[in-house]
């Protein structure tokens, strides 16, 4: 299957070689050679799969890790020199889905490709759809069904319901939310979420001044409603 796959490594031969064996795979290749460009690109062309040097200019790839995986769950694999144990389990704490040590064989690297992108094909084939009352929402699909039609949101608006619908009855606070659909280096107003919750409930609420599934947490923030 043909996938989007951010590369990120400030070598550019490096990111030339395993452009040219992704391309073999059909895969599209999205290039990035410093930790600002990649976490720019990673937001605005969402790719399938990140590939991610651990060291790197401007952001290094492990800041990359953390603020993306407060984000989105992309699957990623890091790659790099540092191949000791505690460098290893150091990325795979802060989320990589794998770990690869230069210098490495791009046949190989194209394996992982693989194995990680069917693992999280399958896991998010595996998340079904959530269905409560005449809201529907399809997480792996990013679709929103109320009354049997369609509800087109921004993927800001996906984002901040996904968040709340797939924890229901947690209380968010508005930081907290902030943080999972801006990102932490979001350096806005905690109360943008109000406007963005505001609108939501207009597109998912029958009647957005007494919702039935986007609640307040007065002195909190915000949570869905539990079944």
């Amino acid at each position: 299957m043909k996938r989007k796959i951010l590369v990120v490594d400030d070598d550019r031969k490096t990111v030339d070689l395993i452009r040219l064996y992704l391309e073999r795979e059909q895969h599209q290749v999205l290039v990035a050679y410093d930790g600002r460009e990649a976490l720019e690109l990673a937001r605005q062309r969402a790719p399938s799969l990140i590939i991610l040097d651990w060291m790197l200019p401007k952001v290094d790839g492990l800041d990359i890790c953390r603020i993306l995986r407060v984000e989105s769950q992309v699957p990623i694999i890091m790659l790099t020199a540092r191949s000791t144990e505690e460098d290893k389990l150091l990325g795979l704490d802060l989320g990589a889905d794998d770990y690869v040590t230069k210098p490495f064989s791009p046949r190989e690297l194209v394996a992982r490709v693989r194995v990680v992108m069917r693992r999280f094909t399958q896991e998010e084939e595996l998340a079904p759809p959530l269905q409560i009352g005449d809201l529907r929402i399809d997480f792996a699909a990013h679709e929103v069904m109320r009354a049997d039609e369609p509800v087109r949101l921004t993927p800001k608006e996906f984002k901040l319901l996904e968040t709340l619908a797939r924890e229901p009855g947690r209380a968010f606070s508005r930081s907290e939310l902030v943080n999972r659909v801006f990102g932490l280096e979001y350096e806005g107003f905690e109360r943008t979420i109000d406007v963005h919750l505001m609108n939501l409930r207009k597109k998912v609420e029958a009647d957005p001044n007494h919702p039935l599934y986007l609640l307040t947490v007065y002195g909190v923030g915000y949570k869905f409603r539990r079944e």
